[in-house]
């Protein structure tokens, strides 16, 4: 575990990362698994509670290759990607071995229809007892503890949560503890398991360049993210790594 620009991140495998999210599950424990990128780190730098939340995370792995580059340059020589979709898969794969429980919370409803059929059709034998688009707004009270108590009673030990970045990191650190589950803030991973989003080619995103592919998919939506986050980023941790050299 190191901290990048403040945010406790962890190196560990997908291999450990799917043994810990399965026997949490089996135990019904309310636990939380972050994927942090650039955008994550650098929301929770520029919000102080979200950072102070993100760092009680049970698992806070690195989702892109900036954040393993700047592990490595911190002491953690073995450091590798755990990238978040590629995770889900494998959760999904061991869940369904497991006879565990799952659900998925977010997204729009068109796509988590089609995430849904596609799940089934790779994994026949997952038990999907709660799916959920929630609004694209923010919940009252009421709406909330609804939500809590559908998804506690549908019995998911396994909750993936794709709601983006931060609304999905805050959400899975709000409810831990109120709901018995291990909820995975997973991202764009329900996009590309219902084919709505193209993925960027293995060898863009070994060499860093998955940003560039999703801004040339998406620019309007994302050219201001990337503008924004990427080159402060950069300065920042340059400027930290430095200052720790020089202790």
């Amino acid at each position: 575990m190191r901290e990048i620009l403040a945010v406790h991140v962890g190196g560990r495998s997908y291999e450990r990362t799917v043994e810990q999210c399965v026997e949490w599950a089996e135990h019904r424990e309310s636990r939380t698994v972050i994927f942090a990128n650039v955008h994550v780190v650098m929301e929770a730098f520029d919000n102080p509670f979200l950072r102070a939340e993100l760092n009680k995370a049970d698992i806070v792995n690195p989702d892109g290759m900036p954040l393993v580059w700047a592990l490595r340059a911190l002491g953690e020589r073995d450091a590798s990607r755990v990238y978040g979709p590629d995770t889900t898969e494998m959760v999904l794969q061991a869940a369904e071995r497991s006879g565990i429980p799952v659900g998925f919370y977010g997204s729009a409803e068109s796509t988590l229809e089609a995430l849904t059929l596609e799940v089934r059709r790779r994994y026949p034998e997952l038990k999907i007892v709660f799916t959920m688009s929630p609004p694209f707004r923010p919940l009252n009270v009421t709406e909330d503890e609804e939500i809590v108590r559908l998804v506690s009673a549908s019995g998911a030990r396994i909750l993936f949560v794709g709601l983006g970045c931060p609304k999905q990191e805050s959400w899975v650190m709000a409810h831990r503890n109120q709901i018995p589950a291990v909820m995975l803030a997973v991202g764009a991973a329900f996009d590309y398991l219902a084919n709505t989003k193209p993925q960027a080619p293995r060898w863009m995103m070994r060499s860093g360049l998955e940003w560039l592919f999703r801004l040339c998919s998406e620019p309007r939506r994302l050219a201001g993210r990337y503008l924004k986050h990427n080159p402060r980023f950069v300065g920042l941790f340059v400027r930290d790594w430095l200052t720790k050299r020089a202790t």
